[in-house]
């Protein structure tokens, strides 16, 4: 059995034990602290702080010397609400946890958002005697909420969108794509943009947008679509590659707007440069284009076209018995009659006056000479306005080093040729062939 002296020394070095132990699990927990990769403060029951750990100085970019004994307030921004702070010590002063968002500011002035857990300690009374702030950086998370806001809203408010994955399978469309297109967003999940295909583009033109998407990330232009109900329509469309940090392309963003009645304003702007406003046939100016280009491709591929130069026989009389209201009524039945015997190809100009022009693509002499007394023939029997008119025509057939002005030339002398055989008659380039 020990001695008294013994177990007074066991009892000694036992205590001895445990303070060492204790100091050491003291250390551990402040190496803890320091090195926690959250921001950390205590402060006295007044606020006054009594200690910042490495991340609290890392963040603030405040020296401790310089924290130790102030308040909070020397990291306050002035940019938050009074309420949030009279709310936090209501909390504390209650012995309760606060949890909520402060922006603050650093030593150079950069603000920054933080999400604060304050917490009351107490001693062996009960008594609150200090309080331990831990403090999250959450700047950029606010950032990228205030991003993704942002362009959820622009998703939902701006132009129709559809995104895709790298497969083109659509994973997102938002109300201005059924707005345009008639399909839902649940209609198209899992499809691709094939489903929208209108047929009127060739595959060498998804070949080229194809390139600029993959070489440049981006391609943009005019595209025409099918929607939901069959009708084709024109599209400004914009498509984006999106790519991920390795660079590879993750998803496709499509952004684009309907243009048909631009198209509709830009096809009538076109009608009223190249067409005449009393009978709709192509005006001078534009006749004289497509002749200019008539003769380039004959140039090329040695294909022959012909020229008819054609007036109304005796207009001024009819003018001035009937009136020029009488004359214009008849002009545009002239025209309209005349256009429904041309084929796609074939373009009537009004030259001037009641005189008439018409391009006959890929066609001999032989050939505008059978349409041309067609022609004759249908006028002279028909009743423009009620009244009995005929036309005379000179024809004329492209010739290798013809230009505009000699080719239009042979055809109104042989027009002059007609007139002077009596009229209502064809006469090809200067052989008169009277009906």
């Amino acid at each position: 059995m020990p001695s008294v002296e013994e177990a007074v020394e066991d009892r000694a070095a036992c205590r001895c034990t445990d303070i060492t132990s204790l100091r050491q699990r003291f250390y551990q927990l402040s190496i803890a602290v320091e090195q926690s990769p959250v921001a950390i403060a205590i402060t006295d029951v007044r606020g006054r702080i009594e200690y910042v750990n490495q991340r609290f100085l890392d963040v603030t970019g405040y020296a401790r010397e310089e924290l130790i004994g102030k308040t909070p307030a020397i990291i306050q921004s002035g940019e938050t609400a009074p309420e949030v702070y009279r709310q936090l010590w209501q909390t504390l002063n209650a012995g309760e946890v606060w949890r909520g968002e402060l922006l603050n500011r650093r030593k150079n002035g950069e603000r920054y958002w933080e999400a604060e857990v304050i917490t009351p300690v107490r001693d062996d009374r009960g008594q609150v005697v200090n309080f331990v702030a831990v403090k999250e950086d959450i700047t950029e998370r606010r950032r990228q909420e205030r991003e993704l806001k942002l362009l959820a809203t622009a998703f939902e408010t701006g132009q129709a969108t559809l995104i895709t994955d790298a497969e083109m399978r659509i994973e997102r469309a938002n109300q201005a794509f059924t707005d345009i297109t008639g399909y839902r967003e649940e209609e198209v999940l899992g499809e691709t943009p094939k489903i929208f295909k209108s047929g009127r583009h060739g595959p060498d033109f998804y070949q080229r947008l194809w390139n600029s998407l993959l070489s440049r990330g981006h391609w943009q232009g005019e595209i025409w679509n099918r929607n939901k109900f069959g009708e084709i329509y024109p599209l400004w469309q914009s498509i984006t590659a999106v790519r991920d940090d390795h660079g590879e392309i993750r998803n496709f963003v499509a952004v684009f707007h309907n243009i048909t009645e631009r198209k509709r304003m830009e096809d009538e702007l076109e009608r009223q440069a190249t067409r005449d406003h009393l009978t709709g046939a192509f005006n001078r100016r534009a006749f004289d284009a497509a002749l200019r280009h008539a003769i380039e491709q004959a140039e090329l591929d040695d294909e022959p076209f012909t020229l008819l130069l054609f007036d109304i026989d005796h207009f001024k009389q009819v003018n001035d018995r009937h009136g020029h209201d009488v004359g214009d009524a008849i002009l545009k039945r002239l025209a309209e009659r005349v256009a429904n015997t041309l084929r796609t190809t074939d373009i009537l100009c009004r030259w001037g006056g009641e005189e008439f022009t018409i391009l006959l693509p890929d066609t001999r002499l032989k050939g505008a000479n059978v349409f041309a007394e067609r022609l004759r023939h249908q006028i002279q029997e028909a009743r423009l306005n009620g009244l009995a008119v005929t036309i005379s025509t000179g024809i004329a057939q492209y010739r290798a080093g013809d230009s505009t002005d000699t080719l239009l030339a042979r055809a109104d002398a042989a027009l002059y040729r007609a007139k002077k055989a009596g009229r209502n008659c064809i006469v090809v380039d200067s052989e008169c062939q009277p009906v």
